[in-house]
C-alpha cells in the first residue's frame, strides 16, 4: 500500500473505525522486569529488544494501533530524568521500533503525555517553553514515520491544548484523550465537553478519554458526554478497572471480559479507537478484539 494509500485507509478508519488500541505498554515492560524508576523510554536504545516484544504482544492479541514508548519523551520530561539533549534520539527510536513490529499490520501512534510542570496559572512554568518541548516531540516523532500522534493523559486544558496544536502542525492526524476521575472531572476541573470543544478547536481529529481513576464502566457516561459534545470521532481506553494502593504495588482488577463489555458500549457511543491503558494486558486486548470483531 502507497503512503497515501495508507493515510486514506487511517483517515477513513478513524472516521469509521472502530480501530482495536493496544494497552498498558508501561505494565508490559514492568512486568518484564524493568526496575520501576527506570526512565521508560530509554529503553528504546538500551533494550530494545524488550520494547518490541511488548509491541509484538499487542498485536498478536489483535491490536490495530501501536502506540511509541514515548509518553514522556518530551525535552523538559527527559531533562528531569537526567537525559538532556536526547528527546529527538528516543522518540525516532521509539517510533523506529513500533513501526518494525506494526509493518503493514497495525497503524502508529506517537505518545506524547504532559511535560509534569504545572503550567500558569497553576504554577510558574511558561506555557511558551511547554508549546517548544510538544513542538520538538512531535516533529520528532512524525520525522521517525508514525502515522498520526496521540496527545494522552492530560488533566489540564490549557497544556493539552497547548499540545495539541503542537502535534497538528505537523500535519499528521491527531487524537486528544484526557484523564478524568469519579466526578466526572479531569484533576483541573476540565469536562468532556470543554475538553471537546477546546482540543477540536485547536486542531484535534478524535477526542476522548483515557487512564484516570475510572473503571471501564465508569468511562461510558464520560463518552456520552464527549458524544453530546462533538461530532468528532471518539476515543476510549481505561486502566483495568480503578487503581488499588497494595503492600505489593498498584493493581488494576478489571478482568478481560469486562473491559470487553465496556468495550461494546463504546462502540454503541461511536468510539473509533478502543483500547486500554494502565493495568491492561494483551489477554484485555484480546478480549476487546475478540468481543468487537465478532459482531
Amino acid at each position: 500500500m502507497t503512503t497515501n494509500a495508507r493515510k486514506q485507509d487511517l483517515i477513513h478508519k478513524l472516521n469509521n473505525g472502530p480501530l482495536i488500541g493496544d494497552g498498558g505498554l508501561g505494565t508490559s515492560l514492568r512486568g518484564d522486569g524493568i526496575d520501576p524508576g527506570e526512565c521508560e523510554e530509554l529503553l528504546n536504545v538500551s533494550r530494545p529488544d524488550q520494547v518490541r516484544a511488548a509491541h509484538r504482544s499487542f498485536l498478536e492479541a489483535g491490536s490495530d494501533i501501536i502506540t511509541t514508548n514515548t509518553f514522556q519523551g518530551n525535552p523538559i520530561s527527559l531533562d528531569r530524568k537526567g537525559l538532556p539533549g536526547r528527546s529527538d534520539e528516543l522518540n525516532a527510536a521509539g517510533a523506529a521500533l513500533a513501526l518494525q513490529v506494526a509493518g503493514d499490520r497495525a497503524f502508529v501512534a506517537g505518545s506524547i503525555g504532559p511535560t509534569g510542570m504545572l503550567l500558569k496559572p497553576y504554577g510558574d512554568f511558561e506555557p511558551a517553553e511547554a508549546r517548544a518541548a510538544f513542538a520538538a516531540q512531535a516533529q520528532a516523532l512524525a520525522a521517525g514515520g508514525v502515522h498520526f500522534l496521540i496527545v494522552e493523559t492530560f488533566g489540564a486544558i490549557e497544556e493539552v491544548v497547548l499540545a495539541v496544536a503542537a502535534a497538528a502542525d505537523t500535519g499528521l492526524p491527531v487524537v486528544a484523550s484526557l484523564a478524568f476521575g469519579l466526578k466526572g472531572r479531569t484533576p483541573f476541573g476540565v469536562t468532556a465537553q470543554q475538553a471537546a470543544q477546546e482540543c477540536g478547536a485547536a486542531g484535534a481529529t478524535v477526542v476522548g478519554a483515557n487512564c484516570g481513576t475510572l473503571s471501564p464502566d465508569e468511562m461510558v457516561p464520560i463518552l456520552a458526554q464527549f458524544r453530546d459534545a462533538t461530532s468528532l470521532p471518539l476515543i476510549a481506553q481505561p486502566n483495568a478497572g480503578r487503581p488499588q494502593a497494595t503492600e505489593t504495588g498498584v493493581i488494576y482488577p478489571e478482568k478481560p471480559e469486562g473491559m470487553a463489555d465496556a468495550a461494546e458500549r463504546f462502540r454503541e457511543l461511536g468510539a473509533t479507537i478502543i483500547g486500554g491503558c494502565c493495568g491492561s494486558t494483551p489477554d484485555h486486548i484480546r478480549a476487546i478484539a475478540a468481543r468487537l470483531r465478532s459482531a
